[in-house]
């Protein structure tokens, strides 16, 4: 936001938006991809290896896990987009 802009902001009693606020979305945004990309390929190595060298309580553990992780991910997104 240039000077003039977060003045006018300011002046006109509007909500200054943070860039970090900006740059934690982004962050949030690439770690909730990156998840799924990982849950993608564990898929896809189950079904071409047949679970080999994996227990299945394990995977469905930790894809239990990453579920949550993303929808976690998700809710902070959802909290920071509503709080703006």
């Amino acid at each position: 936001m240039s000077k003039s802009a977060f003045l006018r902001a300011v002046a006109l009693s509007q909500p200054i938006r943070s860039i970090l606020d900006l740059q934690a979305m982004a962050e949030l945004a690439k770690i909730h991809g990156d998840l799924g990309r990982v849950a993608g390929l564990l898929k896809l190595w189950l079904a071409e290896k047949r679970g080999q060298s994996a227990q299945p309580v394990d995977v469905e553990v930790m894809m239990r896990d990453f579920r949550r992780l993303q929808g976690q991910a998700s809710e902070l997104m959802g909290r920071v987009m509503r709080d703006r």
